[in-house]
């Protein structure tokens, strides 16, 4: 069987995986369904059946989660790598969207909100995908960062100025500049192992959707003392380690189809886990600052879906601190 799999294009490698991992998800969602219906047929209620339904109702959304970014980078490995960088684009549109709803905004502000939607974001894709990757790193960082508060004085609203500025900053930062080390992967160019680049998207969310699946499950089957009670009650060290760990073997068993060996893509699981997972914990602590659960409005984001945010924000996270250790490791 490895022999085989081995002989096939990278295409049809990539073709495999994905049939793979539908399939998994298939299953898991025929056991989540059969297992919530059954569950529905008992009229007892009481707090301990409340519990274990909320429970069903939590791992119904990271399924759904999961389902979400699995077809999202099926559909951008399928319709090509500059497809697909447009079709990251949309998603950092919405997500900054989302954001931005959730964070009260001035008339001042109005400017600069133009300048990020219209010009930062498109210029920043553009540069992904024209490979301008020494520029891209430093576009928003540097320049944007710059630019952003020169626009919004000039809108003549010095009412929390700093307060404002702060937040359409740090929403860049993390739906624009974070999701587009992406499509950044799928350039990268490997002298010795070329066509790799949808090998190391689906690595990256492979291993840190795992460790975000263990920890979450762990965390509810043994409950202990939240590190940051008042921002998460399922995250502590225990269970952040276990789930670290699993999604560092599971980086080790997928090397053989990335650019790393063992050891490096154990390294590489293990930078992706811990940089997803605490950035996780950080867009929590933003959500109760703005005293919500979700980035979606009542449930229900501005996508239509309920939080695309809550979706892809680990991965915001992740993506550019495993961009530039690979890079830096492969001299690229």
């Amino acid at each position: 069987m490895i022999r085989y799999l081995r002989n096939l294009s990278s295409t049809e490698q990539v073709a495999a995986l994905f049939i793979l991992v539908f399939g998994v998800l298939a299953l898991a969602s025929i056991w989540q369904l059969v297992t919530s219906l059954r569950e529905r047929r008992h009229e007892h209620h009481g707090p301990e059946r409340d519990a274990y339904l909320a429970r069903l109702q939590d791992n119904t959304r990271l399924l759904q989660t999961t389902w979400t970014m699995v077809v999202v980078f099926w559909i951008g490995w399928a319709l090509g790598n500059q497809a697909a960088t447009v079709l990251f684009a949309f998603v950092s549109f919405f997500a900054l969207r989302e954001f931005i709803t959730l964070s009260p905004t001035h008339r001042g502000d109005h400017r600069g909100l133009i300048l990020v939607f219209f010009v930062v974001l498109p210029v920043q894709y553009w540069l992904v995908s024209s490979r301008h990757f020494d520029l891209f790193t430093v576009f928003i960082p540097v320049y944007v960062f710059l630019a952003v508060p020169v626009v919004s004085a000039l809108g003549d609203d010095p009412q929390r100025f700093l307060e404002r500025n702060a937040k359409l900053q740090w929403g860049i930062m993390v739906c624009v500049f974070g999701m587009s080390h992406v499509p950044a992967l799928l350039l990268l160019e490997f002298p010795r192992r070329p066509d790799r680049g949808a090998f190391l998207v689906f690595f990256l969310v492979a291993v840190v959707q795992t460790c975000m699946l263990a920890q979450h499950l762990l965390a509810r089957r043994w409950p202990r003392t939240p590190q940051a009670p008042n921002i998460s009650q399922s995250f502590n060290w225990a269970t952040w380690l276990v789930g670290v760990a699993l999604g560092g073997v599971l980086g080790a068993l997928l090397s053989g189809i990335t650019p790393f060996n063992a050891a490096q893509g154990l390294g590489m699981a293990l930078i992706a886990c811990i940089s997803g997972s605490l950035g996780h914990l950080v867009m929590k602590a933003l959500k109760r600052d703005r005293g919500i659960t979700s980035w979606g409005a009542q449930g229900l984001s501005v996508t239509g879906a309920s939080g695309l945010l809550d979706r892809v924000d680990a991965l915001c996270f992740a993506a550019p601190i495993f961009f530039h250790s690979v890079r830096w490791i492969f001299h690229l």
